[in-house]
Formats: structure tokens, C-alpha cells, sequence
């Protein structure tokens, strides 16, 4: 029998952490909530979530050098998911409220408010999902629930190299069109919230488990 994998939720100070740690735990994970740097590189997988500001965020990220653990994880091919903010974070740049605020800057591309007639986008959402996609296996077809004012909305995700070509799953809401998902080697992330969204959420964390 295969042992269970060791994954950490980096704890920087962001919200619904416990929830995350649950959902990972029910998709079969061995899970630790942490900010220490060494175990966070050393272990199977990382999971970095996220709520709020994307400012606070970054600040709360920089201060337990979580933007230096994701980069040295990529570097070594071992995998990151983002969730909501916690995906956010891995582009560039972030512009709230006139402010603009560097990111982790793996993807390139500016986070910036939906432009739709109501925000926050809050509910279950369908989703646009690419072939080849292994995130989203046999569940390709479901909602997902997301609670998000803000998005990134690039095509151009140019890989680099130490990732695969991206691929990217797509939402829209009030007509507005955005990154709903990434998966790009040992980089993924989600803007919606896979421990929110039941069974089909827990499939996609199971899926992501499994890979690692």
C-alpha cells in the first residue's frame, strides 16, 4: 500500500486555513499547517491558500519567505497549489484599489477587479476546462464555488524552464472572462475554492494528491 503523501498548508497569516487542511486530509493526504521553511520545501506537496487582500497577502507570504519556498519548489519540480488569493499571488502584480503590489511573478500577468455589474462573483460557477487536463479529471463537466472581486485575465502564461506549457481552464461571470485555473508542471492553482466545493472539489483535491 502506497504511504499516504506529506502535504503542507503554508500558514502566513490568511484565512480558512482549518478548511483547507480537512478537505486535503479527506482526499487522502498525511497534512501538516506550517510556516516553517525547511518543512515546507521538504515536503510531497505545498499548498499555499489564500483570502483577502492581495496586498496582505504578499505581506503576510514575505514574511515567512514564502515567495522563496515556492520558487525553490519549482525549481527542484515539486508541486504548489494555489487556492483563491493563494493563486493570485503566483502572477506578477496585483492593482486594488489604485495600488499595485508585486507578486511572486512564476505567471505574468496583473490581477485587477472583475468587470461585471455585480461583485464579488460568489456561487457555484461552471468552468471551461482544456484537454490533457489532469487536474480536472472526471470532472470536467461540474461547478465549482468561487467568492473573488478580483481575477487575472492573461492568455499569454509563456512558460519557462523549469515548468510544462500551461494549461489553462477559463470562467466567466457578468460577461466577464478570467482564469478560473492553471496547471503548469509542478505549479497549479485554482481561484475558486476546491474545500468549498464539495464533491467535485474533493475530487480535484484527491486528483492533485494523487499525482504527487
Amino acid at each position: 500500500m502506497r504511504p499516504s503523501r506529506r502535504v503542507v498548508v503554508l500558514d502566513y497569516g490568511s484565512g480558512n486555513l482549518r478548511s483547507v487542511v480537512r478537505a486535503t486530509e479527506r482526499a487522502g493526504a498525511s497534512v501538516v499547517l506550517t510556516s516553517d521553511f525547511q518543512t515546507a520545501l521538504d515536503a510531497d506537496g505545498l499548498i499555499v491558500p489564500g483570502v483577502g487582500a492581495y496586498a496582505a497577502c504578499m505581506e503576510g507570504l514575505r514574511a515567512v519567505k514564502g515567495e522563496r519556498i515556492i520558487g525553490r519548489r519549482l525549481a527542484g519540480g515539486r508541486p504548489v497549489l494555489g487556492i483563491c488569493v493563494g493563486m493570485q499571488i503566483l502572477f506578477a502584480r496585483g492593482v486594488e484599489h489604485g495600488v499595485e503590489t508585486d507578486g511572486c511573478d512564476e505567471w505574468p500577468g496583473t490581477i485587477s477587479r472583475l468587470e461585471a455589474p455585480v461583485v464579488p462573483h460568489m456561487g457555484w460557477n461552471t468552468v471551461a476546462v482544456p484537454s490533457g487536463t489532469s487536474l480536472f479529471a472526471g470532472i470536467e463537466d461540474e461547478r465549482f464555488y468561487f467568492v473573488h472581486s478580483y481575477a487575472a485575465r492573461t492568455r499569454d502564461l509563456v512558460t519557462n524552464d523549469r515548468t510544462a506549457e500551461p494549461l489553462v481552464t477559463w470562467a466567466e461571470h457578468g460577461g466577464d472572462r478570467f482564469v478560473a485555473a492553471v496547471e503548469n508542471g509542478p505549479l497549479s492553482a485554482t481561484q475558486f475554492h476546491p474545500e468549498k466545493s464539495g464533491d467535485a472539489g474533493a475530487r480535484l483535491l484527491r486528483n492533485w494528491v494523487q499525482s504527487l
